[in-house]
């Protein structure tokens, strides 16, 4: 996805990550060792751990004079002078072991990560001893490679002044105290390094400016994503086929822009071809202005970022694929432009939806849900098993609940749940709005059937009251990511910028049914 002649740069610089078992005594080819502690804990090494008795003397020594040395996400580093030992050993901290969760060592990983390259080390060997983290050991393996390639990224494809050289972390290694542990943990550190591949692919999506990454440039990027995967296939309407289907909802938001919409269609066929997919529907607005009803200028240059929730579907289905899950999926992604171009979309407009049902236009700012009513209606053609829609679209979701978490809106309560245990178990939070139906009465139209904006009030509710009159029978949720598509300030394992959020979410979601 990056421009023409990075290609092999990028492939080189991508972490390579390997899994070994960890034997007391032993000298594995050290970089940096990171060692996670516990805060008010003495710290106590197994037998089993490749740390000489000076250097555990030391680390005690370290704890026992700092007492923050344990803290969440601190840094303790320090260069051994005696002894079998590696040239520098990053402690980091956990926090308190009653508070401590897999996300929090997926930071912790991170924070290490950033360390090790902060110091111009190209190696870092992280200990995990499942017994001493009271985590299962694939699971701790699995949240700490996450951590440490999710922390790292940065988006730099079009630097060419000031580019950094030689000091990035180029080699991850997982310890393992246990042999027996091995095969399950190398198992789950390589589906790690696919679904963050896949988060590198969104966060880059969105990251590309608008002049990049045009609706018929993301089509052509979903095209290459599937070549050489031979259960992934991918179909691409054109302005003349929309309107051949009738979705003049789609193509009123984009008649405003010279750019031609697309309809990207991705399906993975991994299960039975008789089994019903689960679709995924990704908001796909390469650029919004706002249209007619024109944005105020601060941050419009982040409006590149509205096709977050369409990134996602498209790593979500790629990772899919990678792992070869054993079951079906189907990513629609309708892709645009709002511009306010002489051929724009109006307020007061009225657009007869691909479903048949009309819509008054109140707002040209309003557009998400205007191309995500005809793809939900799309939908419906697969028969799915699930509908879940994921969409930047709407400032409210940000006022009620911040940058970090997802709103999540649906009727289907198991359906609910499984995205739940998935964010508990990913990190990437979701809170459950209410969906009641005086929302529903207020999206209602005295010209049509509805009306695309209700006004400022519950204004993230009333947009996912719209999209339920597109969905059809089936169960569905939508996820409103405007907050945490695009942070304005780091997190521990999410940089400034896009996040990516929705992959490891949607991947999860999918194993998960795949277990189950």
């Amino acid at each position: 996805i990056f421009p023409p002649g990075r290609e092999e740069e990028i492939l080189k610089s991508e972490l390579k990550v390997t899994v070994r078992n960890a034997v007391a005594g032993t000298d594995p080819d050290w970089g940096c060792l990171g060692i996670f502690v516990f805060q008010g804990e003495r710290f106590e090494a197994a037998d089993n751990w490749p740390v000489g008795q000076e250097t555990r003397d030391l680390i005690r020594k370290i704890l026992k004079r700092n007492d923050l040395a344990g803290k969440l996400y601190r840094e303790t580093v320090f260069f051994p002078e005696h002894g079998p030992a590696p040239p520098m050993i990053i402690l980091i901290g956990l926090g308190k072991r009653d508070e401590f969760t897999l996300d929090k060592l997926r930071g912790a990983a991170a924070k290490a990560g950033k360390a090790a390259q902060s110091h111009r080390e190209e190696k870092l060997i992280l200990l995990l001893d499942p017994s001493y983290l009271r985590i299962e050991g694939p699971e701790a393996a699995g949240a700490a490679v996450e951590g440490v390639t999710l922390g790292l990224y940065r988006f730099s494809a079009f630097k060419t002044l000031d580019r950094e050289e030689g000091q990035d972390l180029q080699f991850l290694t997982i310890l393992v105290p246990e042999r027996s542990r091995l095969k399950a943990v190398r198992a789950e550190v390589a589906v790690a390094v696919k679904i963050c591949r896949a988060a590198y692919l969104a966060r880059d999506l969105t990251s590309m400016p608008a002049n990049e990454l045009t609706p018929a440039v993301l089509a052509e990027k979903a095209q290459i994503l599937a070549e050489g995967r031979a259960k992934l296939t991918v179909t691409i309407l054109s302005a003349p086929e929309m309107k051949r289907l009738g979705m003049n909802s789609l193509l009123g938001v984009a008649s405003g822009s010279d750019q031609e919409p697309k309809f990207i269609i991705v399906s993975y066929l991994g299960g039975d071809e008789a089994t019903s997919p689960v679709v995924f529907v990704g908001k796909a607005l390469t650029f919004d202005s706002g249209g007619i009803s024109l944005k105020p200028a601060e941050k419009m240059d982040e409006m590149k970022s509205d096709m977050a929730g369409g990134a996602a579907v498209l790593g979500a289905v790629s990772a899919a694929a990678d792992l070869e899950l054993p079951i079906n999926v189907v990513a629609l992604i309708p892709a645009t432009e709002n511009m306010p171009g002489g051929k724009a979309c109006r307020p007061g407009d009225i657009l007869r939806s691909m479903s048949g049902k009309t819509i008054e236009v109140i707002n040209t700012d309003a557009e998400g849900r205007l191309i995500l009513a005809d793809a939900l209606h799309y939908a419906s053609r697969f028969e799915p098993a699930a509908i879940i829609d994921v969409a930047t679209l709407t400032g409210a979701c940000i006022v009620a609940l911040g940058e970090q978490v997802t709103g999540m809106m649906g009727a289907d309560g198991p359906l609910k749940e499984e995205i739940k245990r998935a964010s508990q178990q990913t990190g990437e939070m979701v809170w459950e709005l209410p969906l009641w139906e005086n929302y529903h009465e207020q999206i209602k139209s005295e010209v049509a059937d509805f009306k695309n904006s209700a006004g400022r009030t519950g204004g993230a509710i009333t947009a996912a009251a719209f999209l339920s009159k597109f969905v059809g029978p089936y169960p569905w949720v939508h996820l409103d990511i405007a907050g945490p598509a695009w942070l304005t300030k780091e997190t521990a394992y999410q940089p400034k910028g896009a996040s990516g959020v929705g992959v490891r979410l949607l991947v999860r979601f999918l194993r998960n049914r795949c277990r189950k």
